[in-house]
């Protein structure tokens, strides 16, 4: 590429070479994702992946989109850009493992003000960190430097996520029954979602970022920074054990508008309020002010994943989470009743 450079172009704010340089930078961050399948490396018009069908006999593709929202303000104020990428990988991935299938690949897309390659190559660190936990490829992606649109030192971060499941296979909440057990999976933190309410609660600068909480051993900027935890590899693991019924993913809207869709019509989710491992830095922003309500609509309270299944599996349900890593509990359970949520 080393006859590719515009003069003009540079002058007008965006520089083609650093884009180069960004690229070969991130490179061995992708090289850590590849899987069997991956056809192709980064650079070509478009990333190739050929799936194994062994043992499929429906073949169907899931996928997800997603970004990572106004958390990436805490990244520019704290300047720490290696850990917003598992973030948009686990918005992405954790959706498409909700509805019973394995991810394949991922492509991302970073929208800059000014290209830094070494800023850019941070991110993509993350993206490839998540892909790693997820289990799936990173095979392409696009980097947009647009001067003027965004500011100098910000970004914006988003990608998607294709999986693969046998049709027999896919969950789609028709399975969930009255009766069932609802099992929670707990969450690393805020997650992804809600950082506009957060911001707002504790009137965001650096400085108040940089300040040690003792309520969780680590300053409020690492707490709010704590990646979105992935869990793709423990529920798949899980649904090869367990007959799995159904599983939503708290995300934005919380426990209110996540958890109803994966129920059929004429069934609702009672949790019991006890049962939920409220993190303390919920507990910090409920003090603020903020409805009960509100925060059940808004955060995930701790829960990263509800998981339906018969009561009969519900102890091992748990028990296998456990094993693989994840901290699990039962919260309620599924009966009739008009469809949605009920906390008790």
């Amino acid at each position: 590429m080393m006859d590719s450079y515009s003069d003009s172009y540079r002058e007008a704010g965006v520089d083609v070479t650093a884009g180069y340089k960004a690229v070969e930078l991130m490179k061995r961050h992708v090289a850590r994702t590849q899987t069997p399948g991956v056809l192709s490396g980064i650079g070509g018009f478009g990333g190739l992946f050929q799936p194994d069908l062994t043992g499929v006999k429906e073949p169907v593709l899931v996928s997800g989109t997603d970004g990572v929202g106004t958390k990436l303000k805490l990244a520019f104020m704290m300047d720490k850009h290696d850990t917003v990428g598992i973030d948009c990988v686990a918005m992405c991935a954790n959706d498409v493992a909700c509805a019973g299938a394995k991810p394949l690949f991922f492509l991302d897309y970073v929208a800059v003000g000014k290209n830094v390659p070494e800023r850019v190559a941070q991110i993509v660190s993350g993206v490839a960190e998540g892909c790693v936990q997820a289990g799936c490829a990173l095979i392409g992606g696009e980097t947009a430097e647009m001067p003027g649109f965004y500011p100098k030192e910000e970004y914006d971060l988003a990608g998607f996520c294709v999986g693969m499941a046998d049709k027999a296979k896919l969950l789609d909440g028709n399975a969930v029954k009255a009766g069932d057990a609802l099992i929670g999976v707990a969450s690393s933190g805020v997650h992804s979602n809600g950082f506009s309410l957060v911001r707002k609660v504790f009137n965001i600068t650096p400085e108040r970022l940089e300040l040690y909480m003792y309520e969780f051993g680590k300053t409020l900027g690492e707490e709010l920074l704590t990646p979105t935890r992935i869990y793709v590899k423990p529920l798949l693991a899980l649904m090869e054990q367990v007959n799995v019924h159904g599983v939503s993913h708290i995300t934005g809207g919380g426990f209110y508008e996540n958890i109803p869709r994966m129920l059929p019509e004429g069934l609702r989710a009672v949790i019991e309020k006890a049962k939920v491992p409220v993190r303390p830095i919920f507990k910090m922003i409920q003090s603020e002010g903020i409805s009960e309500h509100d925060m059940y609509n808004t955060f995930n309270m701790g829960i990263g994943l509800c998981i339906a299944v018969g009561p009969e599996q519900a102890d091992e349900t748990v028990r296998i989470l456990c094993e693989n890593g994840e901290e699990a509990c039962i919260l309620g359970e599924v009966r009739e009743g008009e469809k949605g949520i009920e906390l008790c």
